[in-house]
């Protein structure tokens, strides 16, 4: 069973930065397919990027040109840099990791822009 754990999450002003992580000791990179997704309040969850176990990546129009999916085989971790953040980009952000048909979900780390 993969245990993901995300980090990096906090406050920011509008047009700041943050680096999400996602560790997730015993990932396979050559069979998983990562991806974040995000819930602000009120609202169903939404896929924000993924990356496939080629390392092809998409993202969501909204964060095209912002954001970017990265994975480190090293560290076992995945990462989201978000730059040019916006109050709409306010939400709890997800981990998730997708192995021949079964899903796991990390808890979850809370991004809050807002000045």
């Amino acid at each position: 069973q993969v245990q993901l754990v995300e980090s990096g999450g906090g406050l920011v002003q509008p047009g700041g930065s943050l680096r999400l992580s996602c560790a997730a000791p015993g990932i396979i990179f050559s069979i998983d397919a990562m991806s974040w997704h995000r819930q602000a309040p009120g609202k169903q969850r939404e896929l924000v990027a993924s990356i496939d176990n080629r390392g092809r990546t998409n993202y969501a129009d909204s964060v095209k040109g912002r954001f970017t999916i990265s994975r480190d085989s090293a560290r076992d971790t995945v990462y989201l840099q978000m730059n040019s953040l916006n109050p709409e980009d306010t939400a709890v952000y997800y981990c998730r990791d997708l192995r021949v048909g079964l899903e796991y979900w990390g808890r979850g780390t809370q991004v809050t822009v807002s000045s």
